[in-house]
């Protein structure tokens, strides 16, 4: 089993009853400090917890560019801490959260709403795609979930580009945690990020249409409903977001100037 999923044993019923191991979702806290103070505890799947810590750095606002931090130091027991690069300074009481956030809730605790919105975070125009990309995308999504079909108990997180080719692919408990993976590890390797679209496998609610824009994402999509303050967001950022993407059809909210093919 991978840090990611562990096995228990479990009894089935609806029928002859049958025991066996079952595949589950690891779910654990961790805490993220910045230079030794604590800003909050997260409740995740182990796995690229710095590509997490990274990601979250970026889409909260507490660092505008991945080089504005020296290292992400593993402490143990769940415990990290984000070590800024020389003469960048930030003020971590203005990121500290009031208590934990759970796996389905990223934003639970934050001071107030207005601490949630990221100054200056406008995305890039493109990238521009045809409707039978954005429809294609699910199938190719799917394959790469791999714990999940494991466990049936992750959300993913996946960067396609202009074609619709899959760039890079994270799973976790939470959709925000995913998400912050997967900013994470393209950060990385590019930064600014190119031209790219972000697929969940979940709601897109207002946080993932949040983290996209600070991260420059401007194409959102999910297989399920977009929420309200979401779909406003968009509005306000000039973004595109798709919700109930299916093999064969998608409602789109807003921003149809990146979809071809598309007629009102």
């Amino acid at each position: 089993m991978g840090e990611g999923t562990t096995a228990r044993s479990v009894l089935r019923l609806g029928g002859r009853p049958e025991r066996f191991e079952d595949n589950l979702v690891v779910e654990e806290p961790m805490e993220i400090r910045l230079g030794g103070v604590s800003l909050a505890v997260l409740m995740r799947t182990p796995g690229d917890d710095a590509e997490l810590i990274m990601g979250f750095a970026i889409t909260e606002g507490i660092i505008d560019k991945p080089t504005d931090v020296a290292a992400i130091e593993d402490l143990g027991e769940g415990r990290w801490d984000i070590q800024l690069s020389e003469g960048v300074k930030v003020d971590p009481g203005l990121f500290q959260r009031n208590f934990y956030s759970t796996s389905s809730c990223g934003v639970c605790g934050k001071a107030s709403i207005d601490a949630i919105r990221v100054a200056g975070a406008y995305p890039p125009g493109g990238p521009v795609v045809d409707v039978g990309t954005i429809l294609s995308l699910p199938p190719l999504l799917l394959e790469r979930q791999l714990a999940f079909r494991t466990t049936g108990g992750l959300h993913a997180a996946a960067a396609f580009d202009a074609e619709g080719r899959i760039l890079e692919v994270r799973e976790d408990v939470g959709r925000h945690n995913a998400t912050d993976k997967l900013v994470g590890t393209l950060a990385r390797s590019s930064w600014p990020l190119p031209s790219l679209g972000l697929l969940v496998s979940g709601r897109v609610s207002f946080e993932i249409a949040q983290k996209a824009a600070v991260a420059g994402i401007s194409l959102v999509c999910g297989v399920s409903a977009a929420s309200s303050l979401a779909v406003d967001l968009a509005d306000e950022f000039g973004m595109t977001v798709i919700g109930f993407l299916r093999e064969s059809s998608f409602t789109l909210y807003t921003g149809p100037e990146r979809i071809v093919g598309f007629s009102n």
